[in-house]
């Protein structure tokens, strides 16, 4: 049994590829990687087939996590094969639920920081694209604490499919 877990920006070149990176270490960690595949995407095709940021990979290698990575758009055809597809802010989260196809689609949509009870009622990531490298650090704080809930949803999710 496979459990398919997708992260959704909007360009696929920042917080999503940043997301499959940590998550998919966490994964590993946790003896999970032969069980969870971790992917990602971007709600717009503008960066389609480039890596990364340079900044994202610089943080993400910085911090001992992997970096390879090519960006694609999500397709709502998606929806059948993945478990979990993980919005990393509101519009997102929006963007994802007008091309769910079903209510059963939609009901697989989460924002990331919904899984950080530190979070409060601010549970976007900021977009740091924009900015200098300080938004990209603070977006691997927020992914890092956010994947340590998530990871423990997913396990419980697939602890409970194994039964």
């Amino acid at each position: 049994m496979t459990y398919r877990v997708c992260f959704v920006c909007t360009g696929n070149i920042c917080r999503s590829p940043m997301a499959e990176h940590v998550f998919r270490a966490r994964v590993a960690e946790a003896g999970l990687a032969d069980t969870v595949v971790v992917d990602s995407a971007g709600t717009g095709g503008w960066h389609e087939g480039d890596g990364a940021d340079p900044r994202t990979v610089a943080v993400l290698e910085e911090h001992g996590y992997g970096s390879a990575h090519s960006a694609r758009q999500f397709r709502a055809s998606w929806f059948p094969a993945l478990d979990l597809v993980i919005a990393l802010d509101e519009g997102h989260l929006r963007e994802l639920r007008r091309l769910a196809p079903t209510p059963e689609d939609a009901a697989k949509i989460r924002l990331l920081r919904s899984y950080d009870p530190g979070a409060g009622a601010e549970l976007d990531v900021p977009d740091p694209y924009y900015g200098g490298r300080e938004g990209f650090e603070e977006c691997l704080d927020m992914v890092e604490t956010a994947s340590e809930g998530l990871l423990a949803a997913v396990r419980d999710e697939v602890e409970e499919r194994t039964r």
